[in-house]
């Protein structure tokens, strides 16, 4: 709970703050243009970015491998495009910082790290195969069931 606070309040009261300073100290019209053009090159920069990695991701298919850093560099681009096209200074920072190749290797190897620790921890449980959460989810199959077709003599018209 305490997490989304932060996010959904005091980003906001931050963000908005930051915007006032940065108005106050190069003008309205210039911050309104460094908003507008952080988000364009911000976009710009995603969507190459994310074109590259779906290009990555295709080859590590093709060649049999496990796309897993792939994905988490696709994830963190696509985080990144969103905050970029918010407006805000503090925003626009953290999704250039995603952009940058050597943060995304950072930033992977310390969620990687987390989630080994909340997995050892036990905070989260992780199945493979045939007992996984999709197999549970399916219906059992039904037996000793008839089916009327609708030809059938006794079936209702």
């Amino acid at each position: 709970m305490g997490r989304l606070l932060l996010l959904f309040i005091v980003v906001p009261v931050v963000e908005l703050a930051l915007l006032i300073e940065v108005g106050q100290r190069i003008g309205f019209l210039a911050t309104v243009g460094l908003v507008m053009g952080t988000g364009i090159v911000g976009a710009s920069l995603a969507r190459q970015q994310g074109l590259s990695t779906l290009a990555r991701l295709q080859r590590d298919l093709n060649d049999g491998r496990l796309p897993a850093e792939t994905i988490v560099d696709g994830v963190l681009i696509l985080v990144a495009a969103a905050v970029l096209i918010t407006p805000g200074v503090l925003t626009d920072l953290v999704g250039f910082l995603c952009l940058i190749p050597a943060f995304r290797q950072l930033l992977k190897r310390y969620l990687k790290r987390r989630f080994a620790y909340v997995l050892q921890k036990g905070s989260i449980g992780v199945s493979v195969g045939s007992q996984g959460m999709g197999d549970s989810l399916r219906r059992p199959p039904m037996k000793n069931v008839t089916r009327r077709r609708p030809n059938d003599s006794n079936s209702e018209r």
